[in-house]
């Protein structure tokens, strides 16, 4: 059975800290370039040319696209035949610890900022190292596991929403919701954004799937027919808003919009949209 070491996974998890922080991913540079091209607003194109240019910076000189690092969310695919070694002298060693030792290894020694507290409400004290992460873990078939780290910010995780809407809602109301909820984000959650959404399962899995769902590439559509149309729509309808990049108005306000669906209960229709600013950071290792 192949054998994935924890000092592996520790180092891995560090080496994507800054990489995430550090380098945005082509597509989004190209799709900058493409939205710049195409803007009917001159300002607006002038704002998408500038946020090339500090893409462009911050991997030159390898320094953070935004100074919100963010929480490191961190999505773990481990092959069903990928078995973990760890350490003789720590026997109750677990992965989510390899995963946090290295969240705070690279945060550290990249010197990103450490934005998580301890406590969501009394004392918010900070932990000092960005640690804990948010851990989604899978097993999955093969013998590799799959990381990838993504560096949500603040800003635009506060404007992300769930709704619990009546089992009796359609196509319309779940639009409905999702477009209002990108037009209260507007200038506060830095556009132009990736959207993702997560539509059935329940309470809290809505919430992953729309999460989950920023992983895709934004040039990705639903597999169903329906929800791809969905997509389309919404995207169009959302970049006719005039919020454009960093809210200076303009025909670019989002990227790409990804749905994710899961069948859910008779008496249930759970919706929740997760905004991603323009510094759309995430990176993926394979062991």
């Amino acid at each position: 059975m192949p054998a994935i070491f924890y000092e592996s996974i520790v180092e891995a998890v560090a080496g994507l800290c800054p990489r995430a922080a550090f380098e945005l991913d082509a597509e989004l540079i190209a799709a900058f370039a493409e939205a710049a091209k195409k803007e009917s607003n001159a300002g607006a194109a002038e704002r998408l040319g500038q946020l090339l240019e500090n893409a462009e910076i911050a991997t030159r000189d390898q320094i953070p696209l935004c100074q919100d690092t963010g929480v490191a969310v961190v999505f773990v695919e481990q092959g069903r035949d990928a078995q973990i070694v760890y350490p003789a002298d720590r026997p109750e060693a677990t992965l989510d610890d390899a995963i946090n030792e290295g969240v705070a290894k690279g945060y550290s020694e990249s010197f990103l900022r450490k934005s998580m507290v301890a406590d969501p409400v009394f004392g918010r004290v900070n932990t000092n190292d960005n640690t804990p992460a948010v851990i989604h873990h899978r097993r999955v078939a093969g013998a590799k596991m799959k990381i990838t780290l993504m560096a949500k910010g603040g800003g635009c995780e506060n404007k992300s929403a769930f709704k619990m809407l009546k089992p009796t809602a359609g196509a319309a109301e779940v639009r409905d919701f999702i477009l209002e909820t990108v037009k209260t984000a507007g200038a506060d959650a830095c556009p132009p954004f990736v959207i993702g959404v997560g539509v059935g399962g329940n309470f809290e899995y809505a919430c992953y799937l729309a999460k989950a769902a920023l992983l895709r590439s934004i040039h990705s559509s639903h597999s169903d027919a329906q929800w791809a149309q969905m997509e389309k729509e919404l995207l169009d309808t959302i970049n006719s808003f005039d919020i454009g990049p960093s809210g200076l108005k303009g025909d670019t306000t989002a990227l790409a919009v990804l749905i994710e669906t899961y069948p859910c209960h008779i008496a249930s229709l759970p919706v929740a949209v997760n905004i991603e600013c323009h510094s759309h950071r995430h990176k993926t290792v394979t062991l």
